[in-house]
């Protein structure tokens, strides 16, 4: 087993990819339906005094590609193990 260390990263850095993926597609979703709500109300005023708080879909979307960059780090990472080998 212990030959096999380089599977490690590559694992949580596809779980990362995913996660951020999710994320970032929870995001746009989040936005759309946001913006769509927006035009569909008489009364912008929730849009201007941004009351009630929201968290913003632009953040979910951030920490989606942040999640992905990681995600390829530590694929690359694992990559890097799998060619050098053990010890």
């Amino acid at each position: 087993m212990p030959e096999q260390r380089w599977f490690i990263p590559i694992v949580v850095g596809v779980v990362f990819i995913l996660l951020g993926v999710g994320a970032i597609f929870l995001g746009r979703r989040e936005e759309k339906s946001y913006y769509d709500s927006l035009t569909a109300r008489a009364d912008l005023r929730e849009f201007y005094a941004r009351w009630p708080r929201r968290p913003e879909p632009g953040a979910s979307k951030i920490g989606g590609w942040i999640a992905v960059a990681l995600g390829l780090i530590l694929i690359i990472l694992g990559g890097i193990f799998w060619l050098v080998g053990p010890g």
